[in-house]
């Protein structure tokens, strides 16, 4: 199974040699095979990359991250129609009932939040603050309809970052947040399209401008994982985030996770994860999605 995460800095050219993703640099090559990749990161501005080597990336379901100027990834390419019954598999995403979305969605969002609480309290925050995600999490509804996911939020980043703290902010968090969780919707988008689904057709997000809905959805669970994962290990003392930090927050795909009692990468969960998504939303039984919890990811780590 795919498990590289490939970050090219700065590269001259990369092609394809063989079975093997050919990175050129003035006079170095490197050579890494396409079985080993799971996804390719992209930085600077005079990097080229061939077609032939993106026709391959598709055909072995590896996804393509450009980034800006700021490093943050600001595009995707995704393989096309890989999965056997891709088919099939659109036309019943297509035909989810709103009351399959909104018991899934409950279920999702449910992880997030609970993933949140125990960050929160990981941390060593004031018990009040503790006490109210629990009641808020305790009234969450199918579907979310009262909206505690957004009020969960709002308690979860003002008790880590402060009351004048704002996700809009031009700050180091916000920034190492923002690249961590590009990389894991990036990740997640690619996973999708492997097991036959379309980004577009999430379950609770539906923005027609926004073509990673699924994605979006799915990834929820994960977020609080990478809070975590950029407190702790990606951050430093600079006011910026460093070229050291944004390969510290990519490592994270490849950190270990426990999943029914199987330890396993971060990335190789998704695809776990998704599988179950899948079986939990034809059978509308949300107790048979994998169960992804930040207890199980710290464990690890210990």
């Amino acid at each position: 199974m795919a498990w590289r995460i490939v970050h090219v800095k700065e590269g001259d050219e990369l092609r394809l040699r063989l079975d093997n993703l050919e990175v050129r640099k003035k006079e170095d090559k490197v050579y890494i095979p396409l079985s080993d990749i799971s996804m390719v990161v992209l930085e600077g501005n005079r990097t080229k990359i061939t077609t032939k080597l993106m026709s391959r990336l598709s055909q072995n379901n590896v996804g393509l991250v450009i980034c800006d100027d700021k490093y943050l990834p600001v595009g995707m390419y995704l393989p096309y129609g890989q999965y056997h019954h891709c088919s099939k598999r659109v036309i019943n995403q297509a035909g989810w009932t709103p009351e399959q979305k909104g018991i899934l969605w409950k279920a999702v969002v449910g992880q997030k939040m609970n993933n949140q609480l125990g960050y929160i309290k990981y941390c060593g925050v004031d018990s009040n603050r503790i006490e109210l995600i629990e009641d808020l999490i305790d009234g969450l509804e199918i579907g979310d309809s009262t909206n505690r996911e957004g009020h969960v939020a709002k308690v979860y980043f003002d008790s880590l970052y402060g009351k004048s703290f704002t996700r809009d902010e031009d700050c180091l968090i916000n920034g190492a947040m923002n690249f961590g969780y590009a990389i894991i919707r990036s990740s997640m988008a690619r996973i999708v399209v492997g097991n036959g689904l379309i980004t577009m057709l999430g379950i609770f997000h539906r923005n027609e401008f926004n073509s990673f809905n699924l994605a979006d959805d799915l990834m929820e669970p994960y977020r609080p994982l990478m809070d975590y994962w950029v407190n702790e290990f990606a951050l430093s003392d600079k006011d910026y985030l460093t070229y050291e930090s944004r390969l510290k927050i990519i490592e994270f795909m490849n950190q270990k996770i426990v999943i029914n009692n199987k330890k396993m990468t971060i990335s190789n969960s998704m695809q776990e994860y998704v599988n179950s998504f899948v079986t939990a939303i034809e059978q509308t039984d949300p107790d048979l999605l994998v169960k992804i919890t930040l207890n199980n990811f710290i464990g690890e780590k210990g």
